[in-house]
């Protein structure tokens, strides 16, 4: 059971890329399956495996977030990332000069994207998505402990690169000469509310008084 798990650590790398060729995996037939499906069913074969292996033996059925925790830590003996304690003088720096007895763990984007593969074929194998104990509260807390972590003792940032949004165009300026037309109809329209409200009716009123005299 110790040889099981070997792929696990280099298959992040591979996967990653697989997103990013997937217009060429497209036109390859459909009935080749990709690097990732392949991948996907190994770790399935794995994780049924050492849920076989327990002690006592685990149906997939009573499987919990907790079990998965059991198997992420069990994983952590096949490893290949160093990470470095907090008394180890390289803790925080990304190129140690020289070797040291730090331990060696499952670095946290293979976990990641490991997760993210069972907690699919979980789903299609007949799991329902309520009940999927990939995707449980306390795994994903986990992994975010051990990115914090293994970030710090490390000294590298796993933190996505925000896209630069493109630069907003200018609202486009009014032609030569458009506020003063704006102006002039301003002030043509105010002489005619004056005209109306107060020299009108006041022309009005002398008229009437013509007509009675």
């Amino acid at each position: 059971m110790d040889s099981i798990p070997d792929h696990i650590e280099s298959s992040y790398s591979e996967n990653t890329s697989v997103g990013n060729n997937s217009s060429t995996g497209a036109t390859s037939s459909s009935s080749t399956p990709s690097r990732y499906e392949n991948q996907k069913r190994r770790d399935w074969n794995t994780f049924g495996q050492y849920l076989k292996n327990h002690r006592p033996p685990l149906s997939l059925s009573r499987c919990s977030g907790a079990h998965v925790l059991e198997f992420l830590r069990y994983l952590d003996q096949f490893g290949k990332t160093k990470v470095h304690t907090p008394i180890c003088p390289f803790y925080g720096h990304p190129n140690p000069p020289a070797p040291c007895p730090c331990p060696l763990r499952q670095a946290w984007g293979s976990l990641d994207a490991l997760i993210g593969r069972l907690r699919a074929a979980f789903e299609e194998n007949g799991g329902k998505p309520e009940a999927n104990p990939f995707g449980a509260r306390a795994v994903r807390l986990y992994l975010r402990e051990v990115r914090d972590l293994q970030s710090k003792a490390r000294g590298i940032s796993y933190e996505k690169k925000k896209r630069k949004r493109p630069p907003q165009p200018l609202p486009a300026l009014p032609p030569p000469g458009a506020n003063m037309v704006k102006l002039f109809y301003s002030i043509v329209a105010t002489i005619k509310l004056f005209w109306v409200f107060c020299l009108l009716p006041e022309k009005q009123c002398l008229d009437l008084e013509q007509f009675s005299s």
